[in-house]
């Protein structure tokens, strides 16, 4: 596996690099469909260069001495794809930002990743305009409308009469710069390297059948923003130099149009999206031409698995991982056919092992980097049995280097990594999730961190104290609760949080439900005892 990792890398370096493969293969062909328009390979390549070259124009320094960072805070358009591809190849680093966050969200990721270079919706500029005394390293900021050409907006704002890249980036520089929650403190920036995002494509091109092809036309609905939707929906149609069909805002009755009238063969969502369909399907015609259907990010119910096969005839393959493994760990498509509540089996190139809470091995399964690295220990096989639940810790190519700025967090010296998530293995090898260690909300697969959200709600006038869980949710997964102690003689009101955590929160990050109680249940150490909340 490292060997082909290494052929492919050397081969075209970067995600970018895959880009001008395509065009040079096959440069008529469609790469990305996007409200009616069609951009080929050739004009896709095109462009990235023209942008690429902008960008290398700017001569932006890091703060570092490392590569500049270049903000991308734009939806599923093609400007941010070319924007991306045009960071990478100019041998930058990209910082996808959700075009959602409010001012103060904006603030803590261009602050903390240094970001020299933003481009942007007109509503992030503008955001960006009221704080830009507070973002001393942005030097250069671009609008790009969501509905023009990306080589007329960015390629004419940036235009430069430059020489091509001193030197081409090495596969273990940083490519991608992705913010993502801990459970508790402020977003943190997972450092991806160019090898950690191709390896990803390596791994899932080596589970047969094929995932993606050439020949595929793949759904394009999760935002690029976040690891999933870029390296696994984005990062695929580069790699395999397939079709993308953009869709800037999930719905569920123009993606069902959008997946019938562009013959879509591969959808990659979430679990939210998937009960939206099914609610929204009468037959399965829509799904006629989708051969793969790929959910993760969050558990996905039984129910809606088996409601929404029984209708279209697609099963539903389950995937695993997260943002700082680039993103995918497991799959059911691994495996010999998806298993009703699982995960999935690591995938080639992929090792894992589930770890006892005494530090012991209960559980092992995968492709060992190298005899040397296998640690002489044996690695069980798929078909071992059953385990007790372990945290799982993972080993590969596709791991990140750590959180930004100093590779803190990231794996030990032998390239372990634990990921907080606890799982147990059946009979035959197939991983089912447990739990996680530690009080992370994951809605619609997007990481809340209850800490910032209590900050949220404490800002405000007439709060004492509040405490933030998260709750089943049967179309997000989970939601955002909140357990609010007034004041004394405080008279605030549900409308008026709701209206306070709009403007300093992303729509996912906001309480679905707000609770007024008179006190919270504290340990003797005055800790908020939150599983007392949850059991409420």
């Amino acid at each position: 596996m490292r060997d082909a990792i290494a052929a492919q890398l050397s081969a075209y370096g970067t995600l970018a690099g895959y880009v001008k493969r395509a065009a040079r293969e096959q440069g008529d062909r469609p790469a990305l469909r996007h409200g009616g328009a069609t951009v080929t390979w050739s004009q896709l390549d095109s462009q990235v260069d023209s942008v690429a070259a902008g960008l290398r124009g700017l001569n932006a320094p890091g703060a570092d001495g490392s590569p500049a960072r270049v903000a991308i805070a734009l939806p599923n358009v093609p400007a941010f794809v070319v924007a991306f591809f045009a960071t990478l190849r100019a041998g930058l680093v990209a910082v996808p930002v959700n075009p959602g966050y409010t001012a103060r969200e904006l603030r803590h990721v261009l602050v903390d990743s240094g970001a020299s270079i933003l481009l942007a919706t007109e509503g992030v500029a503008m955001a960006v305009a009221g704080i830009s005394s507070e973002l001393p390293a942005l030097r250069w900021a671009y609008t790009c409308d969501a509905s023009a050409d990306a080589a007329t907006v960015l390629g004419r704002a940036l235009a430069r009469d430059v020489a091509p890249n001193p030197r081409p980036p090495a596969d273990s520089d940083l490519a991608v710069l992705l913010y993502t929650s801990g459970t508790e403190g402020a977003p943190k920036g997972a450092m991806l390297t160019h090898r950690a995002l191709i390896a990803n494509h390596v791994q899932l091109d080596a589970v047969d059948p094929p995932i993606v092809t050439a020949l595929d036309t793949v759904l394009l609905a999760l935002p690029m923003f976040h690891a999933y939707g870029l390296n696994s929906g984005l990062g695929a149609i580069a790699y395999h130099g397939a079709c993308g069909v953009l869709s800037e805002r999930f719905d569920a009755e123009d993606s069902l149009r959008q997946i019938a009238e562009e013959h879509v063969t591969v959808v990659v969502g979430v679990p939210s999206m998937f009960t939206l369909w099914t609610g929204n399907l009468a037959s399965g015609s829509p799904f006629a031409s989708v051969r793969v259907a790929v959910c993760g990010a969050a558990p996905l119910e039984t129910a809606t698995a088996r409601r929404f096969t029984a209708i279209t005839g697609v099963p539903v393959n389950v995937g695993y991982g997260l943002t700082e493994t680039a993103p995918v760990l497991t799959s059911t498509l691994a495996g010999p056919q998806p298993k009703t509540g699982s995960i999935g089996r690591p995938l080639p190139g992929v090792e894992l092992r589930l770890v006892s809470s005494t530090g012991d091995d209960v559980w092992r399964a995968g492709e060992p980097l190298s005899e040397e690295d296998s640690g002489g220990l044996e690695l069980e096989a798929p078909d071992s049995p059953g385990s007790d639940p372990g945290e799982i810790v993972v080993r590969g190519d596709n791991l990140f280097s750590g959180y930004w700025p100093d590779g803190r967090g990231g794996p030990d010296a032998d390239g372990w990594w634990a990921t907080g998530d606890v799982a147990y293995a059946d009979d035959d090898g197939d991983l089912f999730l447990v739990d996680r260690i530690g009080e992370l909300i994951l809605v619609n697969g997007f990481n809340v961190y209850p800490y910032e959200v209590e900050i949220v709600l404490t800002a405000y006038p007439g709060v004492a104290e509040a405490a933030v869980v998260g709750q089943p949710d049967p179309v997000r997964g989970q939601s955002v609760r909140a357990f609010v102690v007034r004041a004394a003689d405080g008279q605030v009101t549900e409308a008026e949080l709701r209206t306070h955590c709009e403007r300093n929160l992303a729509r996912f990050k906001c309480p679905a439900v707000i609770s007024f109680v008179p006190e919270l249940p504290h340990s003797a150490i005055g800790k908020v005892r939150k599983v007392m909340l949850r059991d409420a």
